[in-house]
Parts: structure tokens; C-alpha cells; sequence
């Protein structure tokens, strides 16, 4: 009995593993909300993640008739998979609470509003996703957002200029 146990704890990691993330959603796109929810998937697909093999890049939720589904997330199929093998861009259902979904639903009607995937992780050994409500950006806020950066980076370099000089 107490092998089973340990195994158990084991299979149960403790920590977040990452498997697969959207860069390019965070530049893109001006993040308001995020949610963590589940995942339904087969088990080839699950197979497929502890891998370390996803893709999030083209991916996003649609809400429909209180369901929310990941759409276009890239699960490539798993190599020792047999006749079992899942689809590698099917939809996927995300498990959220319904005051969640309708907030979603609520948000997303709204111009210019989108949700998209962020993270895509392991927890406690189940797979969870990170979506966000999301605003689209215009040309120049992506490129506000990098001189933001790039100044940040340039007074940081500074400060730390200044107190290497003061150390010596």
C-alpha cells in the first residue's frame, strides 16, 4: 500500500511545468484578465505534452452556447501513438466555472476584445492553460510598448553603471 502512495505523489509533481508559450499574444495584444482552466484531452495528447510538444502561436477561445473551446493550438501527435492518435488542431474544451464563462462572454462581446491562450502548463500533474481577455493593439502601441522597454532597460543600466562606480 505504501508503494502506490509514493508512487501517486510521485506522478503528482508539486511544482508548474512549462510546456508551450505565447510571446507573441503579450506583444500583440493588450492583456486586461487572465483565467487558468483545464483541459479535456485524449490521452496520445497528453502523451504529446509531457513531451514538451505544443504550440500555442495561432491559437483562440471561442465561446459557444456556454461551452468555451480552444481552437487552432498545435498538439503535435504523439510518435508511439497507434490507431489512437488524436487530430493535431482539433478544438479542445476548456473547463471553467460558469460565472467564469459568462463573465467571458460578457467581455468579449465587446469591440475589439479577444481571448487568447498564454501558457500552457502542467499542474500538479494536470494539464491547465492560461487564457486572457484580451484588447488588440494598434501599430504604434506595439511600438510604444518597446521604447517603454527599451528605456527601462537603458535607466537600468545606468543605476547599476553608477553604483559599480560608487563601489569602487
Amino acid at each position: 500500500m505504501a508503494k502506490t502512495n509514493k508512487a501517486k505523489e510521485k506522478a503528482k509533481e508539486s511544482g508548474r511545468k512549462l510546456v508551450a508559450q505565447n510571446k507573441k499574444a503579450r506583444h500583440d495584444y493588450t492583456i486586461l484578465d487572465t483565467y487558468e482552466c483545464g483541459l479535456v484531452l485524449t490521452g496520445t495528447e497528453v502523451k504529446s505534452l509531457r513531451q514538451g510538444r505544443a504550440s500555442l502561436v495561432d491559437g483562440f477561445v471561442q465561446l459557444d452556447g456556454g461551452e468555451a473551446w480552444l481552437h487552432n493550438v498545435h498538439i503535435p501527435e504523439y510518435t508511439q501513438g497507434t490507431w489512437t492518435n488524436h487530430a493535431a488542431r482539433r478544438k479542445r474544451k476548456l473547463l471553467l466555472h460558469r460565472e467564469e464563462i459568462d463573465k467571458l462572454e460578457r467581455k468579449s462581446q465587446e469591440s475589439g476584445h479577444t481571448i487568447v491562450p498564454l501558457q500552457l502548463y502542467f499542474k500538479e500533474g494536470r494539464a491547465k492553460v492560461e487564457i486572457a481577455l484580451a484588447k488588440g493593439k494598434k501599430e504604434y502601441d506595439k511600438r510604444q510598448t518597446l521604447r517603454e522597454k527599451q528605456d527601462r532597460r537603458e535607466a537600468d543600466r545606468a543605476i547599476s553603471a553608477v553604483r559599480r562606480r560608487q563601489r569602487a
